[in-house]
């Protein structure tokens, strides 16, 4: 095994709770921000006359900017720092929510969203690294855990406060719960937190892999939309063509962004970051088109279409503690294997969605995805972070952060490239409910498949103890 040798935290002891406290909270904010965000879509969508395709931007320009900025960020608070990456990162976070908050145009808004992905780009790439840099390895399952669980809460708060914010105050005051949390963090990092964790200090920061990156990942996501015009392939090309680059280049530094040997010669790592892109890339955009079609083709307010949401993430918060506690004892590959199956389970459902579907109907699907991706995410993260060495643990949180974001980014490219194939520029309305309805079929037929390739990367990873 090529884990954390001596299991020994970095952080005093008494330090570790203030690590644990922090993460959490940071954990929280993301998650509780795009679901919530989801339910106020339609609101914001007829706030601002945007069409379908528009509308993901919305959610996809800040998961865009956040991929962009995971890795090279997770490098330069391996060298840097994590403590401080952190920091900046939460306050970032605070100020950006207040610019989308008070935004008076659609592409401010979009402006906005990049920014605060950028922000949030410095506390995900850093949180889980200081929790594994502060906790041994037989409590890291626990941890983690209790973080992922974090992240659920936020998920499940998220469609019930949103739809209760956006009926009653309007979809802007999403995003100053927002900027008073990251402001909350940045508030107890300055105050309490101690110690810092900068195992790489002294290396050089790779700007030139970086911006490689950074192109990869923006001419992907900018190209799937367009597809199948002349300008889409153009830009699918661009970015796989700088992606080989960036893999080539990579491979030959000293002090690479991304260290490539970390996939060719770490089984674990290498598929357990596998299987975290197809999970997300199956599962993100989930949200997003339920909440759509309960509120379009349903016509539910944004706050009973919440109440109805809820039951995935709530699942999630409920399951994830015990699976990250079990991946302390059982092989991590079994359970997250088991948890990407289930997952299957739940897209083949909700790809039946009809005019006359039940709430019943969606509700049990909704439950079976949330129990599927509790089962999964934990130990997935606990192998991702217990397979690398100490000086590598803000890189491979950093790189599972950008599988996460690279995976939500290619789920809502998947939703609007759909949505642009059966919708073109139109808005949602009663009259193309039928197309809708074909575009979101066929999305939840395609994410199955996806997920069930998915169990085979999940099992090929290997044995972690």
């Amino acid at each position: 095994m090529n884990a954390a040798e001596s299991g020994r935290p970095e952080a005093p002891v008494p330090h570790r709770t203030i690590v644990l406290a922090v993460s959490t909270v940071a954990a929280f904010l993301t998650p509780f921000a795009s679901s919530a965000l989801n339910v106020a879509l339609p609101s914001v969508g007829r706030e601002f006359s945007m069409s379908a395709v528009l509308l993901g931007w919305v959610a996809t320009a800040f998961i865009l900017s956040a991929a962009v900025f995971l890795v090279p960020f997770g490098k330069f608070a391996d060298i840097h720092g994590r403590k401080k990456v952190f920091l900046w990162g939460s306050l970032g976070y605070a100020l950006t929510s207040a610019f989308s908050a008070l935004s008076p145009s659609s592409g401010l808004l979009l402006a906005s969203r990049a920014l605060q992905g950028i922000a949030g780009a410095g506390i995900f790439s850093t949180g889980v690294a200081m929790l594994t840099s502060a906790y041994p390895l037989g409590e890291r399952g626990k941890v983690l855990g209790i973080n992922v669980s974090s992240t659920y809460l936020g998920l499940s708060l998220g469609p019930v406060l949103g739809g209760v914010l956006t009926q009653n105050l309007g979809w802007r005051s999403i995003f100053w719960i927002q900027g008073a949390l990251g402001l909350a963090v940045f508030g107890l990092v300055l105050a309490y937190l101690r110690g810092e964790w900068a195992e790489a200090r002294g290396e050089r920061f790779d700007a030139g892999g970086s911006l490689l990156l950074a192109l990869t990942l923006i001419a992907v996501m900018l190209g799937l939309p367009r597809l199948p015009k002349p300008g889409g392939w153009a830009l699918l090309g661009l970015g796989l063509a700088a992606g080989a680059l960036f893999v080539r280049v990579e491979s030959g530094k000293t002090n690479p962004v991304l260290d490539m040997s970390l996939f060719r010669h770490n089984a674990v790592f290498a598929f357990s970051n596998l299987a975290a892109l197809i999970n997300y890339s199956a599962t993100f955009a989930v949200g997003f088109l339920v909440s759509l079609y309960l509120q379009y083709g349903k016509g539910l307010t944004p706050q009973k279409a919440g109440l109805i949401l809820i039951a995935q993430p709530v699942m999630m918060a409920l399951f994830s503690p015990l699976s990250g506690r079990l991946s302390d004892r059982i092989e991590p590959r079994l359970l997250a294997s088991a948890g990407m199956a289930l997952s299957v389970l739940g897209l083949l459902l909700l790809s039946f969605l009809g005019p006359a579907t039940g709430f019943g109907f969606i509700i049990a699907a909704l439950v079976v995805l949330g129990f599927g991706f509790a089962l999964f995410s934990s130990p997935n993260t606990n192998a991702v972070m217990s397979s690398v060495e100490k000086r590598f643990y803000g890189v491979a949180s950093a790189t599972l952060g950008t599988m996460r974001a690279t995976g939500q980014m290619l789920s809502m490219g998947t939703a609007m490239l759909l949505f642009s194939l059966f919708l073109g520029s139109s808005a949602v309305r009663p009259e193309v409910f039928p197309q809708f309805l074909s575009a979101v079929r066929t999305a939840f037929w395609l994410f199955a498949a996806l997920c069930l390739a998915g169990v085979f990367a999940s099992l090929s990873r290997g044995k972690l103890r």
